[in-house]
């Protein structure tokens, strides 16, 4: 679960077309892989690359990362079996191959033979199970590992307690260099879903030795990527240099430096004065920055903008009442005020470029503008009235709206939000601004919890190419990313989730093609008419990179495939 702040296959041909559109990092100070430089001597290989939005990361543990921000620092660090690369295709990593039963139920991978720790211990297929095991071990509190290695036969015993280990059973090593896994059913994302951190290899006697700080001393090993860690200040920085046991190319860097920056304001100004080599841009500063045309670029991201409700907290759990919040949206006049049309409006779940895309979704109530309908947003308001015993809007509670802090343009947007129901609806919805990591925290403890957060901003941004990991994964019934509790509810339109469910499932099962997707489309429209989501839009992905960082590339999930850091080097300036 990649969470953004409001603020990742197997498709190869159809993304052949769509993912020309991802190609990242475009101009004097992105795609450098066509330009020529002289190289920067050796002393001078730093590249001081802003983690912006937050104090620190949330985590560094593979098992139990939720975030962008945090995904960034650990896919220097760390691979697994398979990645995606630049154009989100699985590729292989720590496997150099596999094969899969004819009943497409167990994968056997066959692992490189000269993969090492950054301590220069050798990895072998035990390492690999240890890792997958370890995820899955209720003791590890993994937020994420129901989510992605939920295929594994017996991963839901394991995580539940009900059985010591999957070793020996669903995970099977004959020998150092060959681990198969057993799925309980067929899935065709099943590739996909493991390229994600939580089946990272992790190195055992690092973690024993140092349990729950194990993540501190990554100096002294921990991790198969490019990169180790050479210091780790929290709040601050973290620092990087090349692991010299690396089984793939080489990075030319000898350093990577990665300040935080809550404000992204603030970096931006930073980097005006050269002191950090990559930002994010405040919308204030886009036209400004457009006109840095040797650094600017921009990428359209598979990625989601949304407010998530709690099914379990009043007045939230009334459909009438979340269609009406949503069709009082003017969407258009926030993405043009507020974010200078660099997003697009919309009301999907499963965003433009992605396989299983739908071009004729509406919003809620079949309503296709994304600029709203007032009137029947208020004749949705007054049904939801009647149902929960009100005579008017001023009966309901001031809602609080949760949202990260850090950004202007963020809180401008929820101000906007607030302004467009109280003048449509008249209904008071009260902006908290919060720490990011604390508003993760809330939202992994929101599934079955009627007293948790009630209404929030947060971003997705795709783990993989497949609309599984738009739907399935965010509202099937016991996913760790269902915060918004579809179809685990009393709601009076509990059982139309529970069978919206039902049909999520099976089409994770069929065969890719045209019938899958249709299948998930169909459920995609009737989530949307819940509003198990309330969308707002898909972001563009806007940067400047000083024109003397050369080969840098970005794929759709803003991340950086481990085997691009070889073509990475800061030219001479």
């Amino acid at each position: 679960m990649r969470k953004q702040k409001v603020t990742t296959g197997v498709f190869h041909l159809l993304l052949l077309g769509i993912l020309a559109l991802f190609v990242a990092a475009c101009g004097g100070g992105g795609q450098s892989g066509t330009t020529t430089k002289a190289k920067a001597p050796a002393s001078q290989q730093k590249f001081i690359f802003a983690n912006t939005g937050v104090q620190d990361i949330e985590t560094f543990d593979p098992a139990l990362v939720t975030d962008l921000p945090s995904s960034t620092a650990i896919n220097l660090v760390f691979t697994g079996l398979v990645s995606l690369d630049e154009n989100l295709n699985v590729q292989p990593e720590i496997a150099s191959s596999w094969d899969i039963s004819p009943d497409g139920l167990t994968y056997t991978f066959h692992l490189r033979n000269d993969v090492k720790f950054s301590d220069g211990t050798s990895v072998t297929s035990e390492d690999v199970a240890y890792s997958i095991d370890r995820a899955l071990q209720p003791a590890t509190k993994s937020p994420v590992a129901g989510s992605y290695l939920n295929l594994i036969k017996d991963a839901d015993l394991l995580s539940a307690g009900k059985k010591p280990s999957i070793i020996g059973d669903s995970l099977k090593t004959p020998d150092k260099y060959t681990i198969s896994i057993t799925l309980s059913k067929k899935a065709a994302y099943f590739l996909d879903a493991l390229a994600y951190p939580t089946s990272y290899v992790v190195e055992k006697k690092i973690v024993e030795k140092y349990h729950q700080s194990w993540t501190d001393h990554l100096d002294e090993g921990g991790g198969t990527g490019p990169f180790k860690v050479q210091s780790y200040q929290h709040n601050k920085q973290i620092v990087f240099v090349p692991n010299p046991y690396y089984y793939g190319p080489k990075p030319q860097l000898q350093q990577i430096i990665m300040p935080f920056y809550q404000d992204v304001k603030t970096a931006y100004q930073v980097y005006q004065t050269g002191k950090i080599d990559i930002t994010p841009i405040p919308i204030t500063n886009i036209q400004q920055a457009r006109a840095r045309t040797g650094e600017y670029s921009e990428t359209p991201q598979l990625s989601i903008d949304y407010l998530g409700m709690n099914y379990l907290v009043k007045p939230f759990d009334n459909i009438h009442f979340r269609q009406a919040l949503s069709l009082a949206i003017n969407r258009d006049q926030i993405m043009s005020a507020i974010w200078k049309n660099t997003r697009k409006p919309t009301y999907h779940i499963v965003p433009q470029g992605m396989p299983g895309y739908n071009p004729n979704l509406t919003g809620p109530a079949g309503v296709a503008s994304t600029a709203g309908d007032k009137a029947k947003a208020n004749e949705l308001l007054q049904m939801a009235l009647k149902e929960m015993g009100l005579s008017n809007p001023g009966q309901l509670p001031a809602l609080q709206l949760y949202y990260p802090s850090g950004s202007q343009d963020v809180t401008n947007e929820i101000t906007t939000l607030a302004d467009q129901w109280h003048n449509v609806l008249g209904i008071t919805v009260k902006p908290v601004a919060t720490d990011f990591n604390k508003l993760l925290e809330d939202l992994n403890a929101a599934p079955g919890n009627p007293k948790g957060i009630g209404f929030w901003s947060i971003a997705w941004i795709a783990d993989y190419p497949d609309p599984q990991d738009w739907l399935t994964l965010q509202f099937d019934a016991g996913s760790p990313n269902n915060q918004v509790n579809y179809g685990q509810n009393h709601s009076s339109d509990a059982a139309q989730q529970k069978q919206v469910q039902k049909n999520l499932e099976a089409a994770d099962a069929m065969d890719n093609g045209p019938a899958r997707y249709q299948a998930y489309n169909q459920a995609e429209q009737q989530l949307v008419n819940d509003v198990a989501w309330l969308s707002l839009d898909q972001r563009i992905g806007m940067r400047l990179l000083k024109p003397y960082v050369i080969g840098m590339k970005f794929n759709a999930q803003g991340l950086f495939p481990p085997e691009l850091w070889a073509n990475v080097y800061i030219a001479q300036h």
